[in-house]
């Protein structure tokens, strides 16, 4: 995918294939519980199914981020999804694949990027249309900057008294447009 606002574009270049035992030995040297697989799209690497079992199996918690563009149902069910519902500022909401919202579980989160404030309030509609509040855990909406500033969504939200978490792009803030640890 190529959303206007993607923040992993030095992603579609280079990289280093990794065999999934190699990925696993370099997780455990952080010593952590929690391990957040993310992309690009995940999904789109062959064997990204089996190392969410592996981490699962391993004993990590595990939380898989998703573009929403591709089949959920091939994810180990004791993996958190969360799933990104593409608005129609982000170029892309056309790749958005329906069949994956019936593949939620209580235990899954869907994400909004918000560009603008169509698309704040496209995403409140979606939300109400897809019965997103009883289907998972938790709603969130991040602003992509610099197009909408946080104080802005934050005062939506307040104002409109929604029931979502607002989640700001930390690896932006730490690292910027480059690859984090």
């Amino acid at each position: 995918m190529r959303c206007q606002y993607c923040d992993t574009a030095y992603a579609f270049d280079g990289g280093e294939i990794q065999s999934i035992d190699d990925i696993l030995q370099t997780i455990s040297q952080y010593k952590c519980g929690y391990v957040t697989v993310t992309g690009g799209e995940p999904l789109a690497q062959p064997n990204c199914s089996i190392l969410l079992e592996r981490l699962c199996n391993a004993g990590y918690n595990v939380s898989l981020e998703t573009s929403g563009a591709l089949n959920i149902g091939v994810v180990d069910p004791r993996v958190s999804v969360i799933l990104d519902i593409k608005t129609p500022a982000s170029l892309e909401s056309d790749k958005n694949l329906p069949e994956n919202i019936s593949k939620l579980k209580a235990s899954d989160q869907v994400k909004f990027v918000i560009c603008d404030r169509k698309d704040y309030e496209w995403s409140k509609a979606k939300m109400l249309q897809l019965g997103l509040p009883d289907r998972v855990d938790e709603i969130l909406m991040s602003p992509s900057t610099p197009d909408l500033q946080p104080i802005q969504l934050a005062e939506w939200i307040l104002k409109d008294n929604l029931e979502v978490r607002m989640q700001l792009q930390l690896h932006k803030i730490i690292w910027g447009d480059k690859p984090g640890h």
